[in-house]
This record gives structure tokens, C-alpha cells and sequence, in this order.
């Protein structure tokens, strides 16, 4: 048989099911590998259930070889990105592949034909689909599972992109905070920071849970506005991601500051559910819903995913005080460790605040770059 690539686009509901089955075939020997829900991965692409897609297109396309599929690759364009950036950008995602260059390559050369058919001048990725999701290849720190919604990837993807000629954009970094507690020095500072304003920090009220997430969205479009990479969420694109996280969130780990009654500021630490996602191996039928529920309360740890406030705060000793509450709320809880992720590399004031908080700097990520003209 030949040993040809084929390229094909994703047309139907059996080319997508193994667009989405590839990587059990990537990562079947990898034990640090986690399998994401295949039913995720499914709604995160369709269409008419994800409203990023309301205001971003994509192409799917899968690679065969030898009669077996061998990679996967996603184009991407995002209007709202292009049209708050002010840029022609697309991007790469979902990209695997097996070790082998030229199936690689295949796939980025069809891709990009497709952004440069659209008339895009640069493509970044991976993006899965988007910087508000799962993003970037794992550069280093592969001997640990990823938490939860980081990705993992093997080495060699770095190799075969920098190969075909992309090149860095930016770097992200994680830090893993192995032990929950705080310092006496950072108990305190605390005390001061809430004999110096009126400050109130509270869980969110999910029994007011779409009143909340209402506040959560001002915050964050007003803390995160100036970050590279950065789109303001719809409303819509806000519920849904909120939805999703109420799903796995503990209340007494999603905190809201408030000054004077307004709201300033946001600190949600989720359990890190990856550990579960392992045994579930891409299945949520009822069986596998008792067990995650079962396995739930053995969890012993977390990733602080959003942190933010708005600009006016940031030098008040707020983010202190969000920090000590969050660590209070894990140690009750029985959390052991926690990962702070991702950050900009360049973000030298939360990169220095998260090593300040005892933070060490243990993976790091990358998303790539290549001009289209």
C-alpha cells in the first residue's frame, strides 16, 4: 500500500468521530496523557452549541497514511479577535500528529493554505480553539500529568513546528504551590489590608448564580483588557464557560471581592479533576457520572484559574487578600497542593506575586507563530 498523506477535510459525523479519537492512538503508551470527554470535545466544535463559533469559522481536516488516520489539524479564524486587534490572524489547533515530519507538515501546509485563502497575515496557535480555552504545546515539565484544562503534548510537536518554520510568540508559565497554608508574615499583611479599606471577600452565591457571573464578567473584561492575546468574551461565550465550570467548581473556592459594596476583583481555584478524567478514559455514561462523583472527594488538588482585578486595584494588597482566603478555604477543604496557571511570561508583576505566595516555576508552554505573507 502507499505510503502517501492524504489530507482530507472533516465533512460528516464519521470523519469527525475520528478527528476526536486520534489521540487515544498519539498517547495510548504515554502515562502522563489525560483523556479529555470525547463529549466535550464534540460540543466545543459544534457549531450551533458553542457561541465562540457565532463569531469564529473553522475547518477541520484529518491525515491518513498507510490506510490509518495520523494526524489532525483545526484553521481558525476569530472576527472578534481580528477586529479588537485589529489584525488579520488565524490559527492552528488541535493539532496531533504521529513521529513523523511529513504528516506534520501535510496538515500545517493545508491549514494554512486555508487562512491564506481567507487572507489572514499571521497564524498562531495551538489554540484549542481560542486563548479563553485550552492552549499553546507543552514545553517543558513532561515527566507530571497536566491539570486540568492544560494541555499535554509530546516533545517532538515543538520540533516539527519550529521545523516548518514557526517560531515563538509567547511563553506561558505554571506554578505549583505544594503545599496549601500561609505564611505568618502574609497573615499579617491581610490584617492591614482590611483595616485599610472596606474590603469584603465572599464566595459566590450560586443560588444567584446568573447575578454573579454578571459581576464576574465586568472584572474580567476590565483585569485582563491590556494581556496579549486577549478578546473580551460575549455574554453568551461568558455564560457558557460559567456553566461549565459550576459543574466542577466548589462555592467555597470561586471568591468575589468587593470595595464599598462593588466588585473589583476574582480568585476561582477549581479541583483538579484530571486524576478522575484518567479512569473515565473519554466516557460519561451513568456509570462513569457515579464513579467522578465517588472519586470526587478523594481530589487533593486544585488550579487557581482566574485571578484578577481591575486596573485601579492592583497595588492595593487586594490580590494578597484574595490569595489568603482561597488558601484558608483549600486547607479547609482537605487540598494538598495547587497549581497557579497559566501566566503571561512577561506578567512580572503575578509571576513575582505567585513565587512571593511560596509558587515555584514548574512547566512552562508556548504558542507559536508564522507570518502568512
Amino acid at each position: 500500500m502507499s505510503s502517501y498523506i492524504q489530507v482530507e477535510l472533516v465533512k460528516d459525523k464519521y470523519s469527525l468521530r475520528q478527528f476526536i479519537d486520534l489521540p487515544w492512538k498519539i498517547y495510548k503508551d504515554n502515562p502522563h496523557w489525560v483523556p479529555p470527554l470525547k463529549r466535550d470535545i464534540k460540543e466545543t466544535l459544534n457549531t450551533r452549541k458553542n457561541p465562540f463559533w457565532k463569531h469564529a469559522t473553522r475547518k477541520l481536516y484529518i491525515a491518513w497514511k498507510d490506510g490509518e488516520v495520523v494526524g489532525r489539524i483545526a484553521a481558525i479564524i476569530d472576527e472578534n479577535y481580528n477586529r479588537f486587534h485589529n489584525e488579520k490572524m488565524g490559527y492552528f489547533g488541535y493539532f496531533e500528529s504521529i513521529c513523523n515530519y511529513e504528516v506534520a507538515s501535510a496538515l500545517f501546509d493545508t491549514a494554512l493554505k486555508w487562512l491564506r485563502l481567507k487572507e489572514m497575515e499571521v497564524v498562531r496557535g495551538p489554540m484549542n480553539p481560542s486563548t479563553n480555552d485550552e492552549c499553546a504545546f507543552l514545553l517543558e515539565g513532561f515527566d507530571s500529568d497536566p491539570v486540568v484544562m492544560m494541555p499535554y503534548n509530546p516533545p517532538y510537536y515543538l520540533e516539527f513546528a519550529e521545523r516548518y518554520g514557526f517560531y515563538k510568540a509567547k511563553d506561558l508559565y505554571a506554578f505549583l504551590k505544594d503545599e496549601i497554608g500561609v505564611p505568618e508574615r502574609i497573615k499579617k499583611f491581610v490584617e492591614r489590608v482590611k483595616r485599610r479599606q472596606n474590603i469584603v471577600v465572599r464566595p459566590i452565591n450560586f443560588k444567584k448564580f446568573a447575578e454573579e457571573v454578571e459581576k464576574i464578567k465586568d472584572i474580567y473584561n476590565a483585569s485582563w483588557e491590556k494581556n496579549w492575546g486577549f478578546v473580551p468574551m460575549t455574554d453568551e461565550e461568558m455564560d457558557y464557560m460559567a456553566k461549565k465550570l459550576k459543574m466542577i467548581a466548589d462555592p467555597d473556592l470561586a471568591l468575589i471581592a468587593e470595595v464599598n459594596g462593588n466588585p473589583i476583583g476574582i480568585a476561582v481555584t477549581i479541583p483538579d479533576i484530571n486524576p478522575i478524567l484518567k479512569k473515565l478514559n473519554g466516557k460519561l455514561g451513568p456509570l462513569q457520572i457515579a464513579r467522578f462523583l465517588y472519586e470526587r472527594k478523594k481530589l487533593v488538588g486544585a488550579r487557581s484559574i482566574l485571578f484578577g482585578l481591575k486596573p485601579d486595584y492592583r497595588r492595593t494588597g487586594i490580590n494578597t487578600l484574595l490569595f489568603y482566603e482561597s488558601e484558608i478555604a483549600g486547607e479547609r477543604l482537605g487540598y494538598k497542593w495547587v497549581e497557579m496557571s497559566w501566566n503571561l511570561e512577561d506578567n512580572d508583576l503575578i509571576n513575582r506575586f505567585d513565587e512571593s505566595v511560596g509558587g515555584k516555576l514548574y512547566k512552562k508552554y508556548r504558542i507559536y507563530e508564522k507570518k502568512l505573507v
